[in-house]
């Protein structure tokens, strides 16, 4: 009963949603598809193609890099690789919005290089482009598609490579011929989690001038004051997320064939020199410069002047409350939500179970300000029910019960995040033998009983770890807390978004650094468990 009230607090956004867009008139949907959806759903397919075939690229060469060969660096680069992740789409845009103005460090050092005065003279091409948005979020995004595609390389046969050098045939044509065709379903799996991160970010795409379908609903509700029609550009967007999940399980249908590493030795990396190791660290640290190192050092700098200048604000320390208690809430919700979800589908296995852990992770897949929407129209229905009840009962207005007290936040953030949580922890259970379920239940435990003194404790590990990829998540995520935040609450998301907004940069360099600096814990995380694979292969 419990893991179906947990489908349901996922379902009924979308719900919503699709209630809320009905009440829109032929009018509205003829304006949208006339003038908004048209430019929104051109800059949106175009972005996805390039971040798509960007870090498809970046991401599988550097995946080859350090699987098949051998040079210096190499197990540095393995997992420093996965460091773009710990930098959220809306901070690499603002880091770089800084870091390549006119008037900034980098252009003016070009310059005083090519021996120009003025700005008018010499400047770079303006990283306010689609180019520009492409670019930043593929050298962001490429670590979802290197993280499965290095797995796929690191399990596939050994035997399948040496069968091809003996036929005579190069280690470069060994990728192009045995290695990607085996390892395209995680390349595919990879690109489709990058698009659907593309498809989340409203900050970085408005930044630098793209017109997505995610910033055009945000524009839709908040400038126009238009809630219908953001929840109808809101459910075509729920069409793009569906093909993309769709691309996703196509491509993993025959992931089982492209591993073997159960009957055979894994690849063996080839030794190179000295001179081309050295081109390939290059090669594989430049994704790590861009990514990271530069935005990275960007923060501290700014940071470091601010602090400075002014030191730490009251509003930075009350920031670092109002985030720290919304994603600490939003954790506890949804650990518990998920384990409800995992555990009802270890103790009755089965078609409905399955279908109750796949609605739980409908809201992972769609983006925060589609979640947003429908969460803000669910709840705000539900606060003008109880209100409209409080007067004709007791004659008392109850205000806004669940849009003013962080409820909503903390419910979009559950709705988002609960597919981490459930999934994380089934894992965890997955790895504990029925047997000892069996032999609990003998000695008189009920299933309650059996889940506190069987599986919480052999699976905490696997509860730890899905509690803190939630929290970052939360503490990362931008269009939901942006839109459902309660009046004059600030987190580190917001207050980032609001100065890059203005283009003072410098002031919320603390509140970036801050979000880079949690954010590196699941990556830390994420090279932990890649090394001990490596070694325990």
């Amino acid at each position: 009963m419990l893991a179906v009230f947990a489908a349901l607090i996922v379902t009924l956004p979308v719900l919503g949603l699709l209630l809320e867009a009905l009440k829109g008139s032929s009018g509205i949907w003829a304006h949208l598809f006339s003038t908004v959806l048209p430019v929104a759903m051109a800059d949106t397919v175009i972005l996805l193609a390039g971040v798509g075939i960007g870090t498809a690229v970046i991401g599988t060469t550097t995946a080859w890099l350090v699987t098949a060969y051998d040079f210096p660096g190499r197990r540095m680069l393995e997992w420093a690789l996965l460091l773009p992740l710990a930098v959220p789409t809306y901070i690499i845009a603002y880091a770089y919005l800084d870091i390549l103005h006119p008037i900034g460090s980098v252009q003016g050092a070009i310059r005083w290089v090519l021996g120009y005065e003025s700005p008018r003279q010499f400047r770079l091409p303006d990283i306010r482009s689609m180019t520009g948005c492409i670019l930043l979020l593929g050298f962001v995004l490429y670590p979802y598609v290197y993280i499965p595609t290095r797995a796929m390389f690191l399990t596939q046969s050994g035997n399948l490579v040496d069968a091809a050098r003996t036929l005579g045939v190069s280690r470069r044509a060994v990728f192009w011929r045995v290695a990607l065709p085996l390892a395209r379903p995680a390349v595919a799996i990879g690109v489709a989690l990058a698009l659907m991160e593309t498809l989340n970010d409203v900050g970085a795409a408005e930044f630098l001038g793209v017109r997505t379908m995610t910033v055009s609903i945000y524009t839709t509700w908040i400038t126009r004051t238009d809630l219908p029609g953001a929840s109808q550009i809101a459910l075509a967007l729920l069409l793009i997320v569906v093909a993309l999940v769709g691309i996703e399980r196509w491509a993993r249908r025959k992931q089982r064939y492209a591993t073997d590493a159960r009957r055979s030795r894994g690849l063996a990396p080839q030794r190179v020199s000295t001179a081309k190791g050295l081109v390939f660290l290059v090669l594989g640290f430049l994704p790590i410069l861009l990514g990271f190192v530069a935005p990275a050092i960007y923060l501290v700098t700014e940071a470091w002047k601010r602090y400075r200048f002014a030191g730490i604000s009251p509003r930075i320390l009350d920031e670092a409350v109002n985030t720290i208690a919304i994603a600490t809430v939003a954790t506890v919700v949804t650990i518990l939500l998920g384990l409800v979800v995992a555990y009802a589908a270890r103790i009755r296995p089965g078609k409905t179970s399955g279908a109750l852990v796949r609605l739980s992770g409908m809201g992972y897949a769609a983006p925060g300000t589609v979640v947003a929407i429908g969460v803000l129209i669910v709840l705000a229905g539900l606060d003008r029910l109880i209100d409209r009840t409080a007067l004709d009962w007791f004659g008392v207005s109850t205000g806004l019960l669940f849009m003013g007290s962080g409820a909503a936040v903390v419910y979009a953030l559950t709705v988002r995040f609960l597919a981490i949580s459930a999934g994380g922890i089934e894992a965890g259970l997955s790895r504990i033998p029925m047997s000892l379920d069996h032999a609990s239940r003998t000695l008189g435990q009920s299933v309650t009983g059996t889940l506190r003194h069987v599986h919480l404790p052999l699976s905490k590990t696997a509860i730890s770890a899905a509690a803190l990829l939630v929290f970052v998540d939360c503490v990362k995520e931008l269009p939901a807390t942006l839109l459902l935040r309660p009046l004059n609450i600030e987190t580190f998301a917001t207050h980032l978004y609001g100065e890059a907004a203005r283009g003072t940069y410098e002031e919320a360099a603390i509140a970036a650094l801050a979000i880079v600096a949690i954010a590196i814990l699941p990556v830390v995380l994420l090279s932990r468990v890649g090394s001990n694979r490596s070694v325990a292969g």
